[in-house]
């Protein structure tokens, strides 16, 4: 089990393309089952990544990644199940449920896995599948689904813009007979990025001003090629870092407007941004000012995903900023680590209140979950002396080799492997 030894308050400089989104490049793999073959380049050299290309070799299909390209064959595609081992690897894996059923006609999964992030009830995939023609039935732990006479279309309202919901749906309804409409969809980046891969595939696939998704099925969707979009939240921690450590950087290869929340939150920090058409530069100043009031919200609000790391850079802010979580019920279990390092921080429920301290110091941490696992390595980079910061392997499930990018910067991190090696 690896982990990152930081030495911190090193100054960064320097520039970082931004990766290709992983929740962008997650259902859209799940959807190339509905292909016969599919090339999907920036696609991220993550953990999560090789989960989901773990699913779809064991149903038979053909997977290689090769410099941010991958390549997927569905010809030998023979399963219509997933079993507990592979499902338990990630909570994204539920979204393969829809694509599964669309193709086999049938599907037979268990309840995912992934970050513990409090209830993540996965009833909104459920009742849209079963609006499309899905029987369901629940064999302890498992679910049986079957669509003995094919998918319909259906109009369907979800009660919450879940993200994976809204993806289940759009994938299994562009094979399904008829028209489908999504109300009170999703409405973040990777939905329309889904929706441009599986229209490239000859899919029929429309998003009206409001939200709406409108979904005309079609027989079959056809091979293509496809390009995934930045991952926004990947370019929100790279700012994080040049902000707490008062340092300049350049992003590229990074999409702005779907930073349109963020933004705003760094100029408020007292950072000035410059945003170019796929670029984006920040410089910080040497002490941070702090926010008044992050409230996490669906897109276009300020994204849960982002919510760490602002916490680990408000905790060296030279005031009070208050955080309210309204996503997931148990997502700042990051503020106990960070608290380890000398951060004032206090939690009651969904709100958490950060006093800004003078000064962070190195301790040994460990990563709770992806997004908390990346907000104690900004942490860190700012912190004096040295933090070991284990549990590693749930930063890995979302940033590509992030040592090495912060190693470009000038910052002092490297990876201890269980052996003690270092990488």
């Amino acid at each position: 089990m690896g982990k990152y030894i930081v030495e911190g308050q090193a100054r960064l400089q320097g520039e970082l393309r931004v990766q290709g989104s992983k929740n962008a490049a997650l259902p859209i793999l799940a959807a190339t089952l509905l292909t016969p073959h599919s090339v999907v380049h920036n696609c991220p050299n993550l953990s999560d990544i090789g989960a989901a290309s773990n699913i779809l070799e064991y149903l038979g299909c053909r997977c290689s990644l090769e410099e941010g390209t991958m390549t997927v064959d569905t010809a030998g595609c023979c399963r219509d199940d997933i079993p507990d081992n592979l499902m338990r690897e990630m909570r994204s894996s539920i979204v393969f449920l829809g694509a599964i059923i669309a193709r086999c006609a049938r599907a037979r999964i268990s309840m995912p896995g992934g970050c513990e992030l409090g209830p993540r009830p996965i009833d909104m995939h459920l009742s849209g599948l079963k609006k499309l023609g899905v029987s369901i039935r629940d064999d302890y732990g498992y679910l049986d689904c079957r669509a003995e006479h094919g998918l319909h279309g259906a109009k369907i309202s979800l009660p919450f813009p879940s993200v994976g919901a809204t993806e289940n749906i759009m994938i299994a309804a562009s094979v399904a007979r008829g028209d489908t409409e999504i109300h009170n969809a999703a409405r973040e980046p990777e939905i329309y990025d889904l929706a441009a891969f599986l229209c490239a595939c000859g899919g029929k696939v429309q998003i009206d001003s409001s939200g709406t998704v409108y979904v005309s099925g079609v027989e079959q969707l056809q091979s293509c090629e496809h390009t995934v979009i930045p991952d926004r939240i990947v370019a929100a921690t790279w700012l994080s870092c040049a902000a707490i450590t008062g340092s300049r950087l350049h992003l590229y290869d990074v999409e702005p407007q779907h930073l349109t929340a963020c933004i705003p939150m760094f100029e408020e920090a007292g950072c000035e941004l410059r945003a170019g058409e796929s670029t984006l530069d920040i410089v910080s100043p040497r002490r941070l000012l702090p926010l008044r009031m992050v409230r996490t919200m669906p897109y276009p609000g300020f994204p849960t995903d982002a919510q760490a790391p602002f916490m680990a850079m408000c905790a060296l802010s030279s005031g009070t900023s208050v955080f309210v979580e309204n996503i997931f019920e148990n997502r700042y279990k990051h503020a106990g680590e960070l608290c380890r390092m000398g951060a004032n921080i206090k939690v009651e429920g969904r709100v958490a209140v950060v006093q800004g301290v003078p000064l962070l110091h190195g301790a040994k941490v460990e990563c709770t979950d992806l997004r908390g696992g990346a907000s104690l390595v900004v942490a860190a980079l700012a912190a004096q002396g040295d933090s070991e910061i284990s549990e590693i392997r749930h930063v890995e499930r979302g940033y590509e080799d992030l040592e090495g990018n912060l190693r470009s910067l000038g910052a002092k991190i490297k990876k201890v492997e269980k052996s003690g090696d270092i990488c």
